[in-house]
């Protein structure tokens, strides 16, 4: 990943409510794709727009995911098009992510289109995941019990035959084996089953 991601997550960056998880994960996949949008949190001034926001870390992060919560739950997505609103208080869907995603690039890192696949046969969606990050692209995962998806996370890549993940609620990375994934005992935050993963699409 660009953004230099050990120094990223040196910091416990947590989702500042309940509800932000989603948006949690879009903003920690932004600075994992733009360089200078982590320098912007890290430091308090954009490297090529100049834009300063003062405060600490977790100030601006915080400021930064509600800010990204209200974006893509509102009328019009990062592309400018219309979009049906959603209501804040359950979450960010899984399709607001996607939209999200795909407007998220750089001149080094551009812009990939992104879809949400329901998690049907673990062991594919696994081997998925695992091949966009080896591309450097972090993947939004929808987990939660056997009945509902919860919770989002996001996978950072694989390290030694493991799954990296996000967790937004604690701001810590954790690591799944595979045969977890496809056992759905995830263990993350309390959720153990895959329910949608966002990714980009074939090139």
């Amino acid at each position: 990943m660009s953004g230099q991601p050990a120094e990223i997550f040196d910091q416990a960056l947590r989702q500042p409510d309940q509800r932000s998880c989603g948006a949690t994960v879009l903003v920690v996949a932004r600075m994992l794709l733009d360089d200078s949008y982590a320098e912007f949190i890290a430091s308090g001034r954009h490297p090529r727009s100049g834009f300063a926001l003062p405060g600490s870390v977790a100030a601006r992060f915080r400021y930064e995911v509600l800010d990204m919560h209200r974006r893509v739950t509102g009328f019009v997505d990062v592309s400018g098009a219309l979009q049906v609103p959603w209501p804040r208080a359950i979450g960010t869907p899984p399709w607001a992510v996607a939209h999200q995603l795909s407007g998220t690039g750089t001149e080094e890192r551009p812009a990939r289109h992104h879809s949400t696949h329901v998690v049907l046969d673990r062991g594919p969606a696994y081997d998925a995941v695992v091949a966009a990050t080896a591309d450097r692209r972090p993947v939004p995962v929808y987990v939660g019990s056997r009945g509902l998806p919860r919770h989002v996370v996001l996978a950072i890549g694989e390290v030694r035959g493991s799954l990296r993940f996000y967790d937004p609620a604690s701001g810590l990375l954790s690591d799944v084996e595979r045969g977890a994934f496809e056992s759905a005992e995830l263990g993350l935050s309390g959720w153990d089953r895959p329910w949608f993963v966002v990714l980009p699409d074939s090139t």
